[in-house]
């Protein structure tokens, strides 16, 4: 394996642990990591550094795993650094909301729980209330990768609630919770996909508006005056829309081009 596709493949492998580690309430054996990075042969201080790695984000590396649901709700200072002074505030504020909510005993909930599977729409509403903090939790082990937290914790709370009615496909309660933090997770990681896929969009147009205002300024400068969109075009060997989508993404603000014209006009 090249050296370039070492760094590539032990990049995805850190990934792919630490999703593991949140899929797990933030907690890996040490098999789970030497078996992810096996392929990679790492030596005895490279190893190390991935254990690191994972103290620095929070990641508990232990031979025996906790229930995940206890050790989401252990994690009380979980990425807490990676939070923002308002997002902080935010998740203290609504932890004191869940605080007035009634706690269910173990009892009560596998009471609960059992209903729901039965349909019981109260069932389903207090079981609701029930994950509420479990929710909150989570989100704290998808911090700092780019969504807010009031973002996660509503778009967990739309799955928990979509996932009460669907408790019928289990055949016992205790498989329950374990489905219902799945969907919590799993609609976590995906508003976190789309936000990245939305900001690699937004990135790819400002870095096209940002090279065709370039080559602008440099045409502009040696002609001595604003160009025109069709001469940008035929000097660049950029197709006339490209550089009309451009000036309209930019607000109309690529100053070496002439805009007489070009405001609110059709692409022909």
């Amino acid at each position: 394996m090249s050296e370039g596709n070492r760094e590539v493949q032990f990049a995805k492998s850190l990934e792919q642990i630490r999703k593991l580690a949140r899929s797990q309430g933030g907690q890996l054996t040490p098999a789970q990591v030497e078996e992810t990075f096996r392929d990679l042969n790492l030596e005895k201080a490279q190893l190390e550094m991935v254990y690191s790695y994972l103290d620095a984000h929070h990641v508990k590396v232990e031979e025996k795993l906790t229930d995940v649901s206890e050790a989401i709700a252990s994690g009380e200072d979980l990425t807490d650094e990676e939070l923002s002074g308002e997002e902080k505030n935010y998740l203290d504020l609504y932890l004191e909301e869940l605080d007035a909510l009634p706690v269910l005993t173990d009892g009560q909930k596998k009471a609960c729980t059992m209903n729901a599977m039965n349909g019981d729409k109260m069932a389903q509403q207090q079981l609701i209330g029930a994950y509420l903090s479990s929710v909150a939790q989570i989100a704290r082990l998808y911090a700092g990768q780019g969504v807010l937290m009031e973002d996660l914790i509503g778009e967990g709370n739309v799955a928990l609630t979509m996932g009460v009615t669907m408790l019928d496909s289990q055949e016992r309660p205790e498989e329950c919770e374990g489905m219902l933090t799945k969907m919590i997770m799993d609609a976590m990681e995906e508003l976190i996909k789309e936000n990245s896929d939305s900001a690699d969009i937004e990135k790819k147009a400002l870095d096209r508006v940002n090279r065709i205002s370039d080559k602008a300024d440099a045409l502009s400068e040696e002609l001595g005056r604003k160009v025109t969109v069709a001469e940008l075009a035929a000097e660049e060997k950029i197709s006339e829309k490209s550089i009309r989508d451009a000036i309209r993404i930019s607000g109309f603000a690529i100053d070496a081009i002439d805009l007489s014209g070009e405001t609110g006009s059709e692409d022909t």
